[in-house]
């Protein structure tokens, strides 16, 4: 343990940057921690701060351009693979689209302070067309707080952040196997959480393919895309109709998928996230509401384009 404190004493700068970096690429390495005790580290001195600041803001910069870019280059695809690095990658997708489309670029102030969202905010503002000045205003500004707000609780608490460290050394290896096994049962949480929710929504899903021969049939499923309504407007499944969408006011949220043998061939409900969790969970709700023949689509949106059929776009 006492490598790893004198590591980051010598060289906390790097440390911090290649952390900031590597966490904002998508990978569950937390470096808020890191810049908390970098902070407490440089306590008063007002130019290793901002030494530190710069350094920090810089490679959560350059990690989030490059998803940025990632997302124009390459759309809805590309999220579903950051997703499947997150620790919760069923919620990464959906919870992220929904906070981008209520507050825009103004969503990257916060991003950085909720998990999982930093990353797949970047791409998804590439996936939507944001103005890239627009983007990089709002994303260094989000960036800049983020870090400021951890230099600044470092200095405030040096002393206790000293104090700790003083322990953790002194702990020795039993130091860093408490920290490995406080990750451990952390990230063994995340994934029974994951497991437990992939199995309550197990039901019979329909194959790209399959609704592809519906659709030519002539014997086109109801359409439901789960999606938020800039996804939806971006690019959809043809004949989909947006979830988000959906007349308001109805006492309930189905309303205007009444009666309920108004879908002869059944619904399919898709999403863009990882094991169709999204539209498994929809699903499940219509087939409570009385809905018969209810299914997710496999794949969902990534499966239906990487078979290379086409989606209706502005």
């Amino acid at each position: 343990m006492g490598f790893l404190v004198d590591l980051i004493r010598e060289y906390g700068f790097g440390v911090v940057f290649l952390n900031v970096l590597v966490e904002q690429l998508g990978a569950p390495i937390p470096a808020y921690p890191v810049l908390v005790i970098t902070g407490a580290l440089a306590g008063q001195d007002g130019a290793q701060s901002a030494w530190l600041v710069a350094l920090a803001v810089a490679g959560a910069l350059i990690a989030d351009v490059l998803w940025y870019h990632a997302g124009k280059a390459y759309g809805h695809r590309v999220l579903g693979r950051i997703c499947r690095i997150s620790l919760s990658p069923d919620a990464c997708i959906r919870q992220t689209e929904s906070l981008y489309s209520r507050w825009g670029p103004k969503s990257l102030l916060i991003a950085k302070f909720v998990p999982g969202f930093a990353s797949i905010a970047s791409a998804l503002a590439g996936v939507v067309g944001t103005p890239r000045t627009v983007f990089v205003l709002y994303d260094t500004l989000g960036a800049l707080i983020w870090v400021g707000s951890a230099v600044l609780l470092g200095s405030l608490f040096s002393t206790t952040v000293e104090d700790l460290l003083a322990v953790l050394t002194a702990l020795g290896q039993g130091g860093l196997v408490l920290l490995a096994g406080a990750l451990a049962v952390f990230i063994a949480r995340k994934w029974w959480q994951r497991q437990r929710t992939v199995r309550s929504l197990s039901m019979p899903r329909v194959s790209v393919q399959e609704l592809r021969g519906l659709q030519s049939q002539g014997a086109a499923p109801t359409l439901i895309d789960v999606r938020p309504a800039e996804a939806f407007q971006a690019g959809h499944i043809p004949g989909a109709q947006a979830w988000s969408l959906r007349p308001q006011g109805g006492k309930t949220p189905h309303a205007h998928l009444l009666p309920h043998d108004a879908h002869p061939h059944g619904v399919v409900v898709y999403c863009d996230c990882p094991d169709e969790v999204s539209a498994a969970r929809l699903a499940r709700q219509l087939q409570r509401a009385g809905f018969a023949n209810v299914r997710p689509l496999q794949g969902g949106l990534q499966a239906w384009e990487s078979a290379g059929f086409e989606l209706n776009r502005p």
